[in-house]
């Protein structure tokens, strides 16, 4: 579903990754795990589109298509959905109206007709149902004031609305408690499917006890230096990533 071919990428002239390669099929969940500046995040935010980011060389493939030309909307529009580590606090915005505006430009960039107000009713009310999201958090503006794991728990409801075909998930276990890493994994789990590949940016095992990845790899200087099996995130937390922060390719 998505390949990456030597991608080189650099923000204000700070190379950030060198000529990474990553293939993930249909249906799959990848998990990437590597230190701190290996360039997972810097790698999330280039395949949804981020502004800022220079594309020295390669290509990002969805489906054959290279994403690379597509403005981030476009991307979003081809099912590309990106969970942030840090949601935004959108102050003004209501979270309703900003849900129902993203479903609608979503449907409508499919050429799909927008949801009547009942049905969009409907189709939030049963997926905050899902992931235990209080009713009167709906009824707020975006993000403001929520505690890190409403935030979480929002992206994934975001998530499961809009029905993405490639999800990142950039450190979603980060600033989470066990009962809400607990319900935001199962409403990632609830959303695992043919037709729908996830790609999970973490420090952290815990996260793939719940999330169990069909494949790991390992981050380290702007390239994948190892890719393994779910075992292989069992070795990085009984080792660590010393032996990765000097190496240089797998």
């Amino acid at each position: 579903m998505l390949e990456i071919k030597n991608l080189v990428v650099q923000i204000e002239d700070n190379r950030i990754l060198n000529g990474l390669n990553l293939t993930v099929n249909d249906g799959e969940v990848a998990a990437i795990m590597g230190p701190n500046g290996s360039g997972k995040s810097t790698l999330s935010y280039v395949i949804a589109g981020k502004e800022d980011y220079e594309v020295l060389d390669g290509e990002i493939l969805l489906d054959g298509q290279n994403v690379l030309e597509m403005a981030a909307d476009e991307r979003a529009a081809a099912g590309i959905f990106l969970a942030f580590q840090y949601p935004l606090e959108i102050p003004g915005v209501g979270t309703m109206t900003f849900l129902k505006a993203c479903l609608n430009a979503q449907r409508k960039a499919r050429g799909e007709a927008e949801l009547s107000t009942p049905d969009f009713i409907r189709a939030v009310n049963a997926a905050a149902d899902k992931l235990e999201i209080n009713k009167e958090m709906l009824k707020r503006a975006l993000n403001v004031g929520f505690s890190g794991g409403e935030k979480k728990r929002m992206e994934i409801l975001q998530m499961a609305l809009l029905q993405p075909k490639f999800c990142v998930l950039d450190e979603t276990d980060s600033g989470l408690d066990i009962d809400a890493l607990r319900i935001v994994s199962e409403g990632v789990n609830a959303l695992r499917a043919q037709g729908r590949s996830f790609l999970v940016i973490t420090h952290y095992q815990r996260l793939l006890n719940h999330i169990v990845p069909d494949t790991v790899h390992v981050m380290s200087k702007g390239q994948i230096v190892k890719t393994g099996g779910k075992e292989l995130a069992l070795e990085l937390e009984a080792s660590g990533y010393a032996e990765y922060r000097t190496s240089e390719a797998a």
